[in-house]
């Protein structure tokens, strides 16, 4: 219990720190203590935040949840389909593709920022949405525990009753197959939609248009001009603080079949 109090501390003092950081007026945000509140300006800075350059960081924030929500969703879907095709059905090369899916999980996606920028270069796709969206829909680690949680969780004799009883596959899928591997899905969706939010190297080298960068690009974006435009520093702290709220309402509504997920995934 000590040891998990302390990295508890550890990773919700920077949490703590932001929130009053972000409450602050740009004087007392290096006059006053650091770790607590002095005037509390909280909606000020919001307000102030959401409208600067023409209202930029709610269409930054925007743009967020269309590629992570819409990302995550749809990579979910193709993983579970992936999956269960994987675990259900016996085809040539199933283990070469399934290997060839456990090496892309090892590949780090930093790794594919470059080839998939010369890739979408050479079909001008670049600075586009879809230049974001597209490489996001992909999740190797979703294939794997969609497999795995599709091999213990959906019997084979439920499929072969449902078949009896005239249900195409994509019907028996998505009726049947689905409900029993919702915990792994909802994981895979959770997994993805963090590691799409937080996504920062590929819209990076892909956009250039400021209407289209994701939060934490537009966020670093201003950071980068805090020198020439000392406001700006509070920006980002408020900016940084609502860029981190989705995160918690996906967590807080999700993390019931998140641990579902992992728990099963692990003992089944």
């Amino acid at each position: 219990m000590l040891v998990m109090g302390v990295f508890t501390v550890y990773f919700l003092t920077p949490i703590w720190w932001l929130l009053v950081a972000s409450t602050k007026s740009r004087g007392d945000l290096t006059t006053t203590n650091a770790l607590w509140f002095s005037d509390i300006q909280l909606g000020e800075n919001i307000a102030a935040v959401a409208s600067y350059g023409g209202g930029v960081l709610p269409r930054w924030l925007l743009n967020s949840v269309l590629y992570a929500g819409v990302g995550a969703l749809v990579a979910t879907v193709l993983a579970g389909m992936c999956g269960y095709a994987l675990a259900k059905y016996v085809f040539p090369g199933r283990e070469l593709v399934f290997n060839v899916v456990l090496g892309g999980v090892l590949v780090p996606a930093t790794a594919l920022a470059l080839p998939l920028f010369l890739l979408f270069s050479q079909v001008s796709a670049t600075n586009t949405f879809w230049s974001v969206f597209l490489p996001s829909i992909v999740s190797p680690f979703g294939v794997y525990l969609a497999r795995i949680f599709a091999a213990s969780a959906v019997p084979e004799e439920l499929l072969e009753a449902a078949r009896l009883d005239g249900s195409g596959e994509v019907r028996t899928f998505f009726t049947v197959s689905v409900r029993l591997m919702f915990p792994a899905l909802v994981t895979v969706f959770l997994f993805q939609f963090v590691a799409i939010w937080n996504n920062f190297f590929l819209p990076l080298i892909m956009l250039r248009d400021e209407s289209l960068f994701p939060v934490t690009l537009g966020l670093y974006t201003w950071n980068t001009q805090v020198n020439q435009v000392p406001e700006l520093r509070l920006y980002v702290l408020t900016g940084a603080l609502l860029s981190i709220v989705p995160l918690i309402i996906v967590f807080l509504l999700l993390q019931r079949f998140w641990r579902t997920g992992l728990g099963s995934g692990a003992l089944k």
